[in-house]
């Protein structure tokens, strides 16, 4: 774009007419005289003042030129402008370079040369020569030329551009390279898979932190079966052994106060009245240790989006006694299951943001050295939804910190205490389960939860 220069840039000072000596024609007296150079000086003045207007005119004009000259030079989208029989008016400079030709060469030059094939020419063709006039822009694919490669494929938004009277007097072409947007696009989503990847690897990281302040507690539920599945297994084995010599007295035909001495003395009356119960309590033991792996399992597993129906009160006691376990003993809950309270969803992540609340109810009441840790759990239904409260004995909550108690990464713990994730990823599936999880200070003190599933 060529920039105008001023008509007045090079104009001097306004000359200072002096009339001396000057004076009236034959015929004219002097007042008329006096009057006609009252004129002359009027009209001067007013050619001044117009002369004065039309520069600074002059200069919003050349301003406002170099606005738009800027503003064409600046885009990063193709931009050209042409009349209604489709020679090119104007263009800037990221059209210029995609085609490799100067502002000389295009101005002027029918749009079609700039197509790199007939179905573009055919495309533009339909938009130029529509005989009615159109207000709304419409949008197309084209193939420019291009001095290295064949043929860019550029996505335009084609527009009608009309003169003072609103009369059509051509077309304005603004469009993108589609391998950019076709680039930019494959970064989004690139990045979105990143993403992705790193929430799993997070709630991974949350679940895996929550485990592991089980450990100390889940060890020593599991110690407790498999100690005396172990002692009724060795029990087991002595009697045996004492069975066994027993049958092979019998079995060779010993007489039969050798036999019953020897009855007597292995306790064989004793051994048969107490194999029902170590076999009973071997089984026991086994069914708890097996429960308890069972329920590591759904707790630790990952990325199982299954459905069931799922009973609350055992969600609720099993995250009790897992986390009562790995706190200290003065930790108390106060809990009494009721009527079922079933819901549709995933039991170990329900089993997961129940121990979350709880374990950090316990760490809030731990924190006020005057209380001993308490925690409220109640539930309530009114046949559509089914609401529980978790209410502790500690501190409560901050007012500046209720808005952002759910953010990611916010915690009020010391570092090396928390991730900041736990509530973040218990609202998030308290979300997935059509459910609502909000915080709120207890009118009696302490803070409570609150979670709202519907029913079955």
């Amino acid at each position: 774009m060529t920039r105008p220069k001023s008509i007045l840039a090079d104009s001097a000072p306004a000359p200072t007419v002096e009339l001396p000596g000057l004076m009236p024609p034959d015929g004219i007296d002097e007042a008329m005289w006096m009057d006609v150079i009252h004129k002359m000086d009027e009209v001067y003045s007013q050619l001044v003042s117009d002369e004065i207007i039309l520069q600074e005119k002059n200069e919003q004009l050349e301003s406002s030129q170099q606005f738009i000259f800027s503003v064409l030079s600046s885009m990063s989208d193709v931009l050209l402008a042409c009349n209604r029989a489709g020679e090119i008016e104007e263009t800037n400079v990221a059209l210029r370079e995609l085609v490799g030709l100067d502002e000389a060469a295009l101005r002027g030059m029918s749009i079609y040369k700039l197509f790199a094939d007939q179905a573009s020419v055919g495309c533009i063709r339909r938009v130029i020569e529509k005989t009615t006039p159109q207000c709304a822009s419409e949008v197309v694919e084209i193939n420019l030329i291009h001095p290295v490669h064949s043929a860019v494929p550029v996505d335009v938004n084609c527009t009608q551009r009309l003169d003072g009277t609103g009369k059509r007097v051509g077309y304005v072409f603004v469009g993108r390279p589609v391998g950019e947007l076709k680039r930019a696009y494959r970064e989004l989503s690139e990045t979105h898979e990143a993403l992705k990847r790193t929430q799993q690897q997070l709630l991974h990281s949350e679940k895996m932190a929550s485990l592991g302040r089980l450990v100390a507690g889940v060890a020593h539920e599991l110690n407790n079966p498999i100690s005396f599945v172990l002692g009724n297994v060795h029990a087991l084995k002595r009697y045996s052994e004492r069975l066994a010599a027993y049958v092979d007295v019998l079995h060779s035909h010993a007489a039969a106060e050798s036999s019953d001495t020897l009855r007597e003395k292995l306790r064989i009356d004793h051994i048969l009245n107490d194999l029902p119960s170590l076999i009973d309590g071997t089984l026991e033991g086994v069914q708890r240790t097996t429960d308890i792996v069972n329920g590591l399992k759904r707790f630790s597993a990952i990325d199982r989006e299954e459905r069931v129906k799922v009973d609350l009160n055992g969600v609720i006691e099993r995250a009790i006694h897992w986390v009562s376990k790995g706190a200290s003993l003065t930790f108390t809950v106060h809990w009494m299951p009721g009527a079922a309270l079933n819901v549709m969803g995933n039991a170990g992540k329900l089993l997961q943001v129940l121990m979350n609340l709880i374990e950090n109810a316990y760490d809030a009441a731990s924190a006020v050295s005057t209380v001993t840790p308490q925690l409220w759990i109640a539930a309530q239904t009114d046949g559509r939804f089914v609401t529980l409260f978790l209410h502790d004995n500690g501190a409560g909550i901050l007012p500046n910190h209720l808005s952002h108690i759910f953010d990611p990464f916010f915690t009020t713990k010391p570092v090396g205490k928390g991730t900041g994730l736990g509530l973040s990823i218990s609202y998030g599936i308290i979300e997935q389960h059509a459910g609502k999880l909000y915080a709120r200070n207890h009118p009696q003190g302490g803070a409570e939860f609150v979670i709202e599933l519907p029913l079955v």
